[in-house]
């Protein structure tokens, strides 16, 4: 009689970004054998970096905030990561209107005369808002968006019940640059209680030598392939078989840490209660263009550089922000020299995506000057950075369906992602990642006592 055949792996995880990372690392602490495919030479995701020149660029996440990401640091603590690793954010955050940079967005001046760009009507409104959420701060939780007491309704619904400026000088020019989202379309709990974890931009911080730092010091602990794209994922009697290129892998247990679209597409054949969400998390797509510079340009408010200027879609229809990455931090750029990141609007993105990239470069480039003074005889080299599948749009329909999501039982086949935690941040991929390793565990154990990860901690 023959022998079972054993599996390759205890567990293979597809995607080397921050969740599929930290689910690896988690499991592999646990003593189980891990090996993370990801289909990009480099790992990262959506927090990639590369450097030219002496610049670091930082294709995808712009900052990491000090509050409300408590997975995040606790994992940085524990793979040796330096607090001045993740220096605060230089310079301001402000909104363009009426023809000036108008500073205090998300902070204290956003509530004075002038602050931010509302007006005395619009800052009490904000007021009100605030205040509201302040008194059911514990049900505005991150991990739980689709209990809140704004329910499903949409940002512009949300906005609706205050002064328009709200919504077009503050809400639409947030979540337009910060998450790629139409406020017609995503939910407003998930943006809510992100704002109320994570605070002002005052505490707002980045990664030294790049966003994609905690990705690279997470990939030093743990098996990564990169250049390798799998391309179906099946849940098997015993655990569950992938196929590659080259060939197939077997493994106790996977985990899909791909955006949504993606991990639907890997696995065609998902049970009812993961195939109704994985359908209704939608993305946002997004488009950057980096421009290296000659000299250390920026927007500017009262003279002062900013590090990030809102241009709200009712003033602009070309760029949702301009982020001077050597005002958030000046090792982006060596000496003397820039960095500017323009953010195309997202209503244009998906048409841009058809344009030659030397037309996108020049649009986006052309309308930033209207920001940046002199920003084209300035660049010296520019790079396009699109993300067809950038952050989960957290529509009313992937919130309703979230907690049958949520509630399904394990199984071999397991999932991570900012989706399904519909936390459009690095945060909910750290999140997530712990809680797909936490359920693989539930069902495959440990192979090493909790003493012997107490040792390996300590070391």
């Amino acid at each position: 009689m023959s022998r079972p055949v054993s599996p390759d792996l205890d567990v293979a995880v597809v995607g080397a970004g921050p969740a599929g990372l930290t689910a690896a690392h988690e499991l592999s602490r646990a003593g189980l054998s891990v090996r993370v495919y990801e289909s990009h030479r480099e790992v990262g995701g959506r927090m990639r970096s590369f450097r030219h020149e002496g610049w670091t660029v930082d294709r995808g996440a712009e900052q990491v905030p000090s509050r409300g990401y408590r997975a995040t640091w606790e994992l940085l603590d524990r793979l040796g990561v330096r607090h001045d690793q993740v220096p605060r954010i230089g310079g301001e955050v402000a909104v363009w209107r009426e023809g000036r940079a108008r500073p205090g967005v998300g902070g204290p001046a956003a509530l004075v005369d002038g602050g931010a760009g509302l007006g005395p009507a619009a800052r009490l409104d904000l007021v009100r808002l605030l205040g509201r959420i302040a008194r059911d701060r514990r049900h505005y939780d991150g991990d739980r968006p689709h209990d809140t007491p704004v329910g499903a309704a949409t940002v512009r619904a949300v906005a609706g019940r205050y002064h328009p400026d709200l919504h077009d000088y503050l809400l639409q020019p947030l979540v337009g640059c910060c998450f790629g989202w139409d406020t017609a379309r995503s939910a407003a709990a998930p943006m809510l209680s992100l704002l109320a974890e994570v605070g002002p931009p005052s505490g707002w911080r980045t990664y030294l030598d790049g966003m994609d730092l905690l990705t690279r010091r997470l990939a030093d602990t743990v098996e990564v392939e990169t250049g390798r794209a799998v391309r179906e994922v099946v849940q098997t009697e015993d655990g569950a078989r992938l196929r590659l290129d080259d060939g197939e892998v077997t493994a106790r247990a996977a985990v899909l840490a791909v955006p949504a679209p993606l991990a639907a597409a890997l696995r065609p054949e998902a049970p009812p209660d993961e195939a109704e969400f994985l359908g209704a998390c939608t993305f946002s797509s997004a488009l950057k263009v980096s421009c290296l510079l000659d000299r250390p340009l920026a927007p500017t408010a009262d003279g002062r550089p900013l590090y990030l200027l809102l241009t709200p879609a009712v003033e602009e229809d070309v760029l949702t922000a301009v982020i001077a990455d050597h005002v958030k931090h000046p090792g982006r750029a060596p000496h003397g020299r820039g960095l500017l990141t323009l953010m195309a609007a997202p209503g244009i993105v998906p048409g841009l995506a058809e344009c030659p990239e030397e037309e996108t470069k020049a649009r986006l480039i052309a309308a930033a000057e209207r920001y940046v003074p002199g920003l084209g005889r300035a660049t010296r080299h520019t790079f396009v950075h699109a993300f067809p599948h950038a952050l989960p749009e957290a529509t009313p329909r992937a919130l309703h369906l979230r907690e049958r999501f949520m509630r399904r039982p394990t199984r071999p086949v397991e999932y991570a992602g900012d989706w399904v935690m519909l936390r459009p941040a690095s945060e909910g991929a750290v999140r997530s990642g712990s809680l797909a390793a936490s359920r693989v565990l539930s069902r495959l154990g440990t192979r090493r006592t909790h003493s012997e990860r107490q040792l390996e901690t300590a070391r």
